[in-house]
């Protein structure tokens, strides 16, 4: 995160130089761009170590979630990027931009965007590898920022070859679309993670496990299993019935097989399981689960 912060750094200098000198509408949207991933990237490098710290009594579950958090708010600012950068391209349309200098302030561009291309991959793969949320999306806005201006250096590159100005904030309106995708994508993932929808996959992965362990014999049923992730905690949480005549003793040891293997599904992340265990007579209790042959998805509570 430092190394990106100084990057971001270098981009604003950079990309405002380059916006100074040509006077081009989409090169002034990926310089204006690089204003609110400077600050973003601030953020998230805060969110990134509080994450980080260990849990404390008043937060038991530790402090995962500021990552959606952080998500949430850089979603934010992209999302203000991109509504002034289309406010800009459409005046400059209207009006028509003075370009000057096309030459020197492409050669600026097209290397920050190389910068950018191996920043964005190792903090991409950085986050990926640690299950780190902040990194995976602080290295989609710099992906973001990097096609981005890409896309401009093609475009003006075009307006240098052409003479046609008009295509210069023509590229400014794409440019903004562009963002606009990427500030939904970030929204759409800090939502997920702060209102702890279940992932799909990782459902049907864990009641699989918890199936083939009834079919081993290992547990007689299951139910009221539920699943949740904050940044590379997994939270698990299900009943497992056993016959009435079996000892705790066995029971425990059962349960503790059926845990092992629910936390190899789950290899990137350190997973937290609370099993409840219950005898089968209790199934009196539950008469929706005492049912001939049983159904592994009846029953089953995610979140």
């Amino acid at each position: 995160m430092v190394v990106s912060l100084l990057v971001s750094l270098l981009m604003l200098v950079g990309k405002g130089a380059a916006a100074y000198l040509t006077g081009s509408t989409a090169i002034s949207s990926d310089a204006a761009e690089s204003v609110i991933h400077l600050f973003a990237t601030g953020f998230a490098g805060v969110s990134l170590w509080y994450a980080a710290t260990p849990p404390d009594p008043e937060h038991p579950y530790g402090h995962g979630k500021v990552s959606y958090f952080a998500a949430a708010v850089e979603g934010g600012l992209i999302l203000a990027a991109a509504i002034s950068i289309g406010a800009l391209a459409i005046q400059d349309l209207r009006t028509g931009t003075a370009l000057q200098s096309l030459d020197t302030g492409l050669y600026m561009l097209a290397g920050l965007t190389l910068i950018n291309l191996v920043l964005g991959q190792y903090l991409v793969r950085t986050g990926r590898r640690t299950n780190t949320l902040v990194l995976v999306s602080n290295g989609q806005h710099v992906m973001t920022d990097m096609w981005t201006s890409l896309g401009v250096v093609g475009g003006v590159g075009l307006v240098w070859a052409t003479g046609i100005r008009w295509l210069d904030p023509a590229i400014g309106l794409l440019v903004a679309a562009n963002i606009l995708w990427t500030a939904a994508h970030l929204l759409r993932r800090a939502l997920y993670g702060l209102m702890d929808e279940a992932d799909p996959e990782a459902t049907q992965a864990l009641l699989s496990k918890l199936a083939e362990a009834r079919a081993r014999g290992t547990v007689a049923e299951f139910h009221q299993v539920r699943h949740r992730r904050s940044g590379n905690q997994v939270w698990i949480e299900y009943h497992l019935m056993f016959p009435g005549s079996m000892s705790i003793e066995e029971a425990h040891a059962r349960s503790h097989d059926v845990e092992d293997q629910v936390d190899a599904l789950f290899p990137d992340a350190a997973v937290h399981v609370t099993a409840h265990l219950e005898p089968r007579r209790h199934d009196d209790n539950h008469p929706a689960d005492h049912r001939e042959p049983a159904d592994p998805l009846r029953d089953v509570f995610s979140n």
